[in-house]
């Protein structure tokens, strides 16, 4: 694993979170040249290899601004029809700018809940990668329309983290008004350091942050909370100034611009670690010899012709052991199939799995992005 700034400098998948500040400048309204600028720069990393996935703000603060409300209001009510109203015009400023360069978008609405839950998780999983593939720009933001107090995100920075988790992406950027994080608060104290690395794990970081501004809910201290979130999967997080010149190009290129924030697992290493301490296993998968060769020596996906039996009871998304016919333990992972149809398909050539199901999921029961050995 390439680190550092020099991580940033090779083509990979980056998450980009652009904060309501920006968005809105300061609340006056979407910053369509901004938005246009940022556009400009996404669209040259995916000319140089870099898959993007947009994570932004700015409905309820583009919301506040249509229907004529200087301040955010309290209650979520009323921050949904904000956001109901603000979408529309952040959706549409996004895909008139895309479409100059040729470029689809995809409007990708979550919940907390949707990424907490294990069925819903690899549903949302899934559906972002396949738009990847398709070179599609995702545009991901929280769905505050239906969004409550109990299931909200509490800010873009950790839904960003989320994404960049469940996506395996290299780096996460969280854009802002400010041009990273600072030992204190450079407002009350001019000559604070500035923090240009440091580990996501690093305890005196949110000691270091602040609090969060009017328009959004985050601040600092969800920025560094994000980070640590990111990290888990293994990517890096800068936070860097949006109104940077061509920010986003300047770090592909490798400049000590913002706050860099770097995990202290490799990538597969911490995404591992998380999938195997993340949940109870519901299940177990025996696997014939062929398919406990597969996944220890040749490193690949569990394949439903692999396995011999199945019990529990589980549904897509839940943890699995795998176990070999002596019952060591070989594998555990998230499966792609609920516990029923694991049963049906087991044994068979995926190709089958349609005329069994009639439908297909996926062709592999356990993913290897998804399953940690023992």
């Amino acid at each position: 694993m390439v680190t550092g700034r020099k991580g940033l400098a090779h083509k990979g998948r980056w998450v980009v979170k652009i904060g309501s500040a920006l968005l809105t400048n300061d609340g006056r309204g979407l910053d369509l040249e901004a938005i246009s600028d940022w556009v400009d720069q996404v669209a040259e990393l995916r000319a140089q290899g870099v898959e993007v996935v947009l994570v932004s703000s700015g409905s309820i603060a583009e919301g506040m601004k249509r229907l004529g409300w200087d301040t955010r209001p309290g209650e979520v009510y009323r921050q949904q029809a904000a956001a109901a109203v603000g979408q529309m015009g952040l959706v549409k400023a996004y895909e008139s700018s895309f479409a100059r360069h040729g470029l689809h978008t995809a409007q990708v609405l979550l919940t907390h809940d949707d990424l907490s839950n294990r069925k819903r998780y690899l549903n949302a999983r899934s559906t972002l990668k396949a738009l990847i593939e398709l070179g599609v720009i995702a545009v991901v933001n929280e769905n505050d329309t239906v969004v409550t107090s109990e299931i909200r995100f509490g800010d873009n920075d950790t839904l960003g983290a989320l994404v960049a988790n469940a996506i395996e992406a290299d780096a996460l950027i969280l854009l802002t008004d400010q041009e990273g994080l600072y030992e204190s608060d450079p407002r009350s104290n001019p000559d604070a350091p500035f923090v240009h690395e440091a580990r996501a794990d690093d305890d005196r970081l949110i000691a270091m942050a602040g609090g969060g501004g009017k328009l959004g809910r985050g601040g600092m201290a969800t920025k560094v909370r994000a980070a640590r979130l990111a990290a888990r999967s293994g990517a890096q997080t800068v936070i860097a100034s949006g109104r940077e010149k061509n920010i986003l190009l300047r770090l592909f290129a490798g400049e000590s611009l913002g706050t860099l924030l770097v995990p202290n697992k490799e990538p597969v290493a911490a995404r591992k670690q998380w999938i195997a301490g993340h949940l109870q296993a519901r299940g177990t998968l025996v696997l014939d010899a062929g398919a406990v060769r597969a996944l220890v020596s040749g490193g690949k996906s569990l394949l439903p012709a692999g396995v011999k039996s199945v019990t529990g009871d589980f549904s897509r998304g839940e943890m699995v052991l795998m176990q070999d016919e002596a019952g060591a333990i070989v594998a555990r992972g998230l499966v792609n199939y609920g516990a029923d149809d694991a049963r049906r398909i087991m044994g068979l050539p995926s190709r089958e799995i349609v005329d069994i199901l009639g439908f297909v999921g996926d062709p592999e029961l356990v993913h290897r992005d998804n399953l940690v050995l023992a």
